[in-house]
């Protein structure tokens, strides 16, 4: 039994060892292509590699074998350095598939290690951070592994864990050198100086890290304040070293020669420093700068100090104080401004800032200030300082800077609060030129107020005599004549007024205030005394012949008259239509007819056009009547109707013609003439006086039942009124002649309620109108004028219709103002009207944007002989604005040069403003901001242009290469001036384009 067991034993080994046999042939196959792939992986060979172990892969799959183990993780590697997609995954997946690996650890090491190899620190660090450190035997593997994971961490600025890591390699191991001059990099960046020097020493003897060792040593002794010994090391460093290095030690060099206050040594060595990737910040700036500032180079220290923009700390406080300085020394007073203005708003330094401000206080006094008015900084400066040795300095500044600065409003508003006994005479002074600014702008009884505070104050006899010239002259516009000439017979008799410029027009003014009272007698004396005076005003001077002739005139001195008006004709300037008509209506009350109609004849021919043509016409039809030509008569009546439909002259004329034929004895001829007056102008006076000489054909011929059938039609007629009407009318105009206006209201009123349609209804109006202006009830006044204006046209059209256009100017009323203004356009006689007309009608289409109706009056304006320079003023900035709102910069550059010559006050300042601005775009900077300075000193209460200038200024400088001007500048608009949106805008988009510019080169400016 034992033997057939064994037997069977036996018969099954055998057959095992066959089987085992076959399989051993098939494993020794697979080990050898393992084997194969390994030794290709070892010789670089991986896709060959990869394809083989995936073969071997294959065949142990199921198995689990250590052999698919060690494939799959010779394929990932084998992905890793074929730079395959996935291969990072394939990682990751073999330690995951095959926890019980032993190469599971070494794949990340192997990883880490290649990646560190190739110089991939942020990848080597990422498979770093998953070896198991612990679970790594070889204390020099371990050394090497540390060193790559610290100095990954190094590289991505991770000084902390860097740190832990490279202390943990063996300082004497391979690693270790390597690991101890990290440290003390890292030592060096962290400012412990004294521990990177301990291990800097530790391989100082090293060839490897001596050049670079060279430089962290002379920066840490300049870091520690051994200059002198930075400046050893860094000059025997400065032949070994990189360029980027020399750049480096250029800047150690010189900032130590800089701080030992050696400034000519450090020049040659700031120079040389290149900057951070190109860029130097401002304290770099500031170093060269100051280093020529010491050296006495002003221009190229400005150079440098003016590229430090928006600094906000000690550096900077001091290199704009320095730039201050610099620009004084180069005569440059406006830049020197704005750099002690930055200067004095920092506080880092007390002693620089308190300088800073007396330096920007007097500039601000000797050129002007276009920030804030001169004696609200030389106020602050005495607030802030007020033991300053410079303090009796600053006072006596600022009380010459009320007026020298010429911004008489702010100057007062600061004088009312501080009401001082040395203010005295200044406010005196500033009260009187307020006033006269006020004046100069209409509003009379703003200036009116501030000529009584100045007389109040009786100072300076100089000035209490001008005052007293121009509260006459506001007193005068205000309607208040008798005041007026009681104010200019002051400043006659006062003998401060002798020699004082108002001195010339004083009788020229009595006579027009006389003349307004018509006391034409007197106003003839003052009008006499101007002209025999031969003022060299030819204006004035012809208007006083003028006016002359009209006094002589009215009081019946008719060859007088003629005399004065002779003057004005023989000027062939302004007026002498007027004048040529009033002589020869003269010729008529000196029984000259013939020569009255020869030269009323003459004047129609000359001038058919004329707003006085009508007139004449009219005058030469009367002077034929009484001469008894009735035929010429009726003739010169039918060409005034035919050439002057519209004439005020109309009714009138054909009331004569009715006349003529009634007494030719044609009296149906003339009952039609009387008719037509009716019909065509009902309710007027002529029509009342043609019903009056129509009821006596009527009469005459034994028609009265017709003649009471047509009157019942007549609304504007009662007959048995008649009486009452007048004596009514008679009434009112006896109080308004004596001048007690309240009783000639009540009268006139009383009138108007009881006879709406009256006779006198025109006058009636016309009155109550004039009265209720003066008195500024300017609602009432405005119904009487529009009754007045929508008759035809009549005697009082013209002023009623100037009344009207001024009361709907001021109430903003354009629609009414332009129509009005229209018809007084095509309506007046007298020039000044026409210039009042054409002028605003010239300001009204401008603001309407209608350009060329806007151009069109402007150049009216200006060829008129009577407009005075305000208003030349005014047409000449309507033509520069529609210029420039049409692009026409070379007909606007031309029109501000005119303005330039006459406007004063704000039209003044945005002339400057332009012609700095024409002056830039020309190229001329330099004299674009001599005037962009002219304009801050002389008229620095005019904010807006003080603004544009400001930002016309900056640009001016970064074009003449002064960035820290120009930034400056532009930053203190968007501050001190943000009710000016369209400036801070403007100015806000040039400083971001300035510092984008900048940006490139300073790395301390931030966009």
């Amino acid at each position: 039994m034992h033997k057939n067991n064994r037997l069977t034993l036996l018969t099954l080994a055998l057959g095992s060892i066959t089987a085992s046999a076959q399989q051993s042939a098939s494993y020794v196959d697979r080990l050898a292509d393992y084997n194969h792939a390994v030794a290709l992986y070892n010789e670089e060979q991986y896709l060959a590699a990869q394809l083989l172990f995936s073969k071997v892969k294959q065949a142990h799959v199921g198995e689990n074998t250590e052999v698919e183990a060690d494939c799959a993780y010779y394929i990932a590697h084998c992905a890793i350095r074929l730079n395959q997609d996935g291969a990072e995954d394939k990682i990751d997946e073999f330690v995951k598939k095959y926890p019980t690996s032993s190469k599971q650890n070494q794949a990340y090491v192997e990883v880490t290690d290649y990646y560190f190899s190739k110089g991939d620190f942020s990848k080597a660090l990422k498979y770093a951070v998953k070896v198991k450190e612990n679970a790594i035997s070889s204390e020099k593997r371990l050394d090497r592994f540390y060193f790559e994971k610290g100095y990954s961490y190094f590289y991505t600025k991770n000084k902390k864990e860097a740190e832990r890591y490279l202390k943990k390699v063996n300082t004497s191991g391979e690693w270790g050198e390597q690991a101890t001059y990290y440290l003390g990099y890292i030592a060096y960046d962290s400012d412990k100086f004294d521990e990177a020097k301990k291990l800097f020493d530790k391989v100082e003897t090293k060839s490897t890290y001596q050049e670079k060792m060279g430089y962290y040593q002379a920066d840490m002794s300049f870091k520690t304040g051994n200059f002198q010994k930075a400046i050893d090391q860094g000059t025997a460093q400065m032949s070994k070293a990189t360029a980027q290095e020399k750049s480096e030690l250029s800047k150690i060099v010189g900032e130590s020669y800089f701080n030992l206050k050696q400034y000519d040594k450090a020049l040659p060595y700031l120079l040389a420093y290149q900057g951070k990737n190109g860029k130097w910040s401002n304290t770099d700036f500031y170093q060269l700068g100051y280093a020529y500032y010491k050296s006495k180079d002003y221009n190229k220290a400005i150079e440098q100090f003016n590229k430090i923009i928006s600094g906000d700390n000690g550096i900077a406080q001091n290199a704009y104080y320095h730039l201050g300085e610099s620009y004084l020394q180069t005569h440059k007073k406006t830049q020197a401004l704005n750099a002690f203005k930055n200067a004095s708003e920092m506080r880092f330094d007390a002693g620089i800032q308190e300088d800073a401000f007396l330096n920007y206080a007097k500039l601000s006094y000797d050129i002007g200030n276009a920030y804030e008015s001169t004696p609200s900084v030389l106020n602050a400066y005495l607030s802030k300082y007020p033991n300053s040795a410079y303090r009796t300095e600053i006072e006596g500044l600022l009380i010459d800077s009320y007026v020298s600065s010429r911004n008489y409003k702010e100057a007062l508003a600061l004088l009312e609060k501080n009401r001082s006994v040395g203010n005295k005479e200044v406010y005196q002074q500033v009260t009187f030129l307020r006033g006269q600014e006020l004046f100069n702008e209409g509003d009379f009884k703003g200036a009116l107020g501030l000529f009584d505070k100045s007389l109040a104050e009786q100072q300076n006899l100089k000035y209490t005599a001008k005052a007293q010239y121009w509260k006459g002259e506001t007193l005068f516009y205000l309607n208040n004549f008798k005041e007026s000439i009681a104010q200019f017979n002051a400043f006659e008799q006062n003998s401060a007024s002798k020699g004082l410029s108002e001195k010339e027009n004083l009788n020229y003014n009595l006579a027009y205030s006389y003349f307004k009272l018509k006391e034409y007698a007197k106003a003839g004396e003052y009008f006499k005394k101007y002209t025999d005076a031969n003022p060299k005003d030819e204006s004035r001077r012809l208007d006083a012949y003028l006016r002359l002739g009209d006094c002589n005139f009215v009081t019946g001195k008719y060859w007088p008259a003629m005399e004065a008006y002779n003057k004005v004709i023989e000027a062939n300037k302004a007026d002498m239509e007027y004048a040529r008509f009033q002589k020869a209506i003269s010729y008529g009350f000196v029984d000259r007819n013939p020569r009255k109609v020869e030269d009323l004849t003459a004047f129609v021919k000359d001038f058919p056009k004329s707003n006085l043509a009508d007139d004449a016409q009219y005058e030469l039809g009367v002077t034929y009547d009484v001469m008894n030509q009735n035929a010429k008569a009726l003739a010169a009546f039918d060409k005034l109707l035919s050439e002057y439909p519209t004439s005020s002259y109309k009714a009138r004329a054909i009331l004569r013609q009715g006349l003529i034929q009634y007494n030719a004895n044609k009296p149906n001829e003339a009952l039609a003439k009387f008719k037509q007056v009716v019909k065509e102008s009902p309710e007027s006076p002529e029509a009342v006086e043609a019903v009056q000489n129509a009821r006596l054909i009527y009469v005459d011929n034994g028609r009265v039942d017709e003649y009471a059938t047509w009157v019942k039609g007549l609304s504007f007629i009662q007959v048995t009124d008649a009486e009452l009407d007048k004596d009514t009318y008679e009434s009112a105009e006896k109080q308004y002649i004596q001048n007690n206006a309240k009783s000639a209201i009540e009268g006139y009123e009383k009138y108007l309620k009881s006879f709406p349609t009256g006779q006198k209804a025109l006058q009636a109006h016309f009155y109550l109108g004039q009265m209720y202006f003066a008195e500024n009830n300017l609602e009432k006044a405005t119904a009487h004028y529009e009754a007045v204006t929508a008759k035809d046209k009549n005697e009082f059209s013209e002023i009623a219709l100037a009344r009207l256009a001024e009361i709907y100017l001021k109430n903003k009323n354009t629609a009414k103002a332009i129509a009005t203004l229209k018809r007084l356009d095509t309506e007046a006689a007298q020039e000044q009207n026409v210039v009042f007309a054409k002028s605003n009608l010239m300001k009204l289409s401008y603001e309407q944007n209608s350009y060329a109706d806007a151009l069109r009056y402007a150049e009216a304006v200006l060829k008129m002989s009577k407009t005075d320079n305000k208003v030349k003023a005014d047409a000449q900035i309507v033509i520069a604005r529609t210029a420039m709102a049409t692009n026409e910069e070379a007909k606007a550059k031309k029109a501000y040069q005119e303005v330039l010559k006459v406007a004063k006050g704000e039209l003044a300042a945005e002339a400057l403003y332009y012609d700095a601005y024409f002056k830039n775009k020309d190229g001329k900077y330099e004299a674009s901001n001599e005037t962009v300075q002219k304009l801050a000193k002389e008229y620095s209460g005019y904010k807006y242009y003080g603004a544009k200038g400001l930002v016309l200024m900056a640009k001016n400088f970064y074009q003449l290469k002064d960035s820290y001007q120009a930034t400056y500048i532009l930053e203190s608009v968007t501050t001190n001036f943000t009710e000016f949106s369209d400036v801070v805008s403007e100015a806000k988009q040039e400083l971001q384009m300035i510092k984008g510019q900048e940006a490139k080169r300073n790395s301390s400016i931030a966009q």
